[in-house]
Protein backbone atom coordinates (compact mmCIF):
# COMPACT_ATOMS: atom_id res chain seq x y z
CA UNK A 1 0.00 0.00 0.00
CA UNK A 2 1.90 3.67 -1.20
CA UNK A 3 1.35 6.52 1.36
CA UNK A 4 -1.31 7.85 -1.12
CA UNK A 5 -3.21 4.93 -0.53
CA UNK A 6 -2.91 4.74 3.44
CA UNK A 7 -3.61 8.64 3.41
CA UNK A 8 -7.05 8.07 1.24
CA UNK A 9 -7.72 5.27 3.85
CA UNK A 10 -6.99 7.23 7.02
CA UNK A 11 -8.90 10.38 5.58
CA UNK A 12 -12.21 7.69 5.15
CA UNK A 13 -12.05 6.33 8.22
CA UNK A 14 -12.04 9.64 9.84
CA UNK A 15 -15.06 10.92 7.92
CA UNK A 16 -16.92 8.25 8.55
CA UNK A 17 -16.31 8.37 12.49
CA UNK A 18 -17.34 12.47 11.87
CA UNK A 19 -20.10 11.24 9.94
CA UNK A 20 -21.58 8.54 12.72
CA UNK A 21 -20.92 11.30 15.60
CA UNK A 22 -22.77 13.85 13.74
CA UNK A 23 -25.70 11.27 13.07
CA UNK A 24 -25.66 10.15 16.64
CA UNK A 25 -26.04 14.12 17.75
CA UNK A 26 -28.71 13.95 15.54
CA UNK A 27 -30.19 11.48 16.91
CA UNK A 28 -30.05 13.34 20.50
CA UNK A 29 -31.34 16.09 18.87
CA UNK A 30 -34.81 14.52 17.09
CA UNK A 31 -35.08 12.29 20.83
CA UNK A 32 -35.09 16.16 22.53
CA UNK A 33 -37.98 17.49 20.30
CA UNK A 34 -39.96 13.57 20.09
CA UNK A 35 -39.92 12.55 23.21
CA UNK A 36 -39.89 16.11 25.56
CA UNK A 37 -43.08 16.77 25.08
CA UNK A 38 -44.51 13.20 26.20
CA UNK A 39 -43.43 14.30 29.65
CA UNK A 40 -45.22 15.69 32.59
CA UNK A 41 -44.27 19.80 32.77
CA UNK A 42 -44.53 19.14 36.79
CA UNK A 43 -41.37 17.10 35.99
CA UNK A 44 -39.28 19.03 33.41
CA UNK A 45 -39.58 22.29 35.12
CA UNK A 46 -37.46 21.48 38.15
CA UNK A 47 -34.09 21.84 36.96
CA UNK A 48 -32.16 18.46 38.25
CA UNK A 49 -35.16 16.40 36.36
CA UNK A 50 -35.21 18.17 33.43
CA UNK A 51 -31.92 17.45 32.78
CA UNK A 52 -32.01 13.58 33.62
CA UNK A 53 -35.34 13.01 31.61
CA UNK A 54 -33.55 15.14 28.30
CA UNK A 55 -30.68 12.69 29.01
CA UNK A 56 -33.36 9.88 28.83
CA UNK A 57 -34.94 11.47 25.76
CA UNK A 58 -31.34 12.08 23.83
CA UNK A 59 -30.21 8.12 25.27
CA UNK A 60 -32.99 6.44 23.84
CA UNK A 61 -33.12 8.09 20.57
CA UNK A 62 -28.95 7.76 20.25
CA UNK A 63 -29.84 4.25 21.29
CA UNK A 64 -32.31 3.18 18.34
CA UNK A 65 -29.68 5.20 15.74
CA UNK A 66 -26.88 3.02 17.17
CA UNK A 67 -28.85 -0.43 17.25
CA UNK A 68 -29.91 0.40 13.36
CA UNK A 69 -26.08 0.76 13.41
CA UNK A 70 -25.91 -2.64 14.73
CA UNK A 71 -23.54 -1.50 17.44
CA UNK A 72 -23.43 -4.31 20.54
CA UNK A 73 -25.85 -3.30 23.88
CA UNK A 74 -22.39 -3.04 25.94
CA UNK A 75 -21.40 -0.18 23.33
CA UNK A 76 -24.69 1.84 24.03
CA UNK A 77 -24.81 1.61 27.16
CA UNK A 78 -21.24 2.95 27.51
CA UNK A 79 -22.32 5.87 25.62
CA UNK A 80 -25.45 6.36 27.30
CA UNK A 81 -23.53 6.64 30.37
CA UNK A 82 -21.50 9.04 28.99
CA UNK A 83 -24.62 11.55 28.35
CA UNK A 84 -25.76 10.60 31.62
CA UNK A 85 -22.33 10.75 33.57
CA UNK A 86 -21.72 14.85 33.28
CA UNK A 87 -25.53 15.74 35.04
CA UNK A 88 -25.20 13.05 37.51
CA UNK A 89 -21.65 14.59 38.76
CA UNK A 90 -23.02 18.50 38.39
CA UNK A 91 -26.40 17.58 40.48
CA UNK A 92 -24.31 17.95 43.60
CA UNK A 93 -22.94 21.59 43.05
CA UNK A 94 -26.37 22.34 41.77
CA UNK A 95 -28.07 21.08 44.77
CA UNK A 96 -25.72 23.17 46.85
CA UNK A 97 -26.21 26.54 45.06
CA UNK A 98 -22.63 26.52 43.41
CA UNK A 99 -23.89 26.07 40.06
CA UNK A 100 -27.85 27.51 38.69
CA UNK A 101 -30.03 25.84 36.88
CA UNK A 102 -29.06 27.71 33.21
CA UNK A 103 -25.39 26.05 34.40
CA UNK A 104 -26.67 22.56 35.12
CA UNK A 105 -27.53 22.24 31.69
CA UNK A 106 -25.11 24.13 29.77
CA UNK A 107 -22.09 21.98 31.74
CA UNK A 108 -24.13 18.72 31.28
CA UNK A 109 -24.19 19.60 27.54
CA UNK A 110 -20.68 20.24 26.96
CA UNK A 111 -19.40 17.42 28.83
CA UNK A 112 -21.15 15.26 27.23
CA UNK A 113 -20.46 15.65 23.61
CA UNK A 114 -16.80 16.09 24.92
CA UNK A 115 -17.17 12.16 26.64
CA UNK A 116 -19.29 10.84 23.88
CA UNK A 117 -16.15 11.89 21.56
CA UNK A 118 -13.95 10.60 24.31
CA UNK A 119 -15.84 7.54 24.12
CA UNK A 120 -15.58 7.01 20.41
CA UNK A 121 -11.98 7.61 20.38
CA UNK A 122 -11.53 5.02 22.63
CA UNK A 123 -13.90 2.36 20.70
CA UNK A 124 -12.30 4.10 17.40
CA UNK A 125 -12.79 0.63 15.66
CA UNK A 126 -15.98 0.62 16.48
CA UNK A 127 -17.15 3.81 15.10
CA UNK A 128 -14.69 3.78 11.98
CA UNK A 129 -17.01 1.50 9.97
Amino acid sequence: MTTTETGRTTGRRLARFAGHYAEMVAAMIIGMVALGPLWPDAWTARPAAGALVMATDMSVAMAAAMLLRRHSWPRIAEMAAAMYLPFVVLLAPYWLGALSADGLMIAGHVVMVVLMLAVMVWRRAEYWH
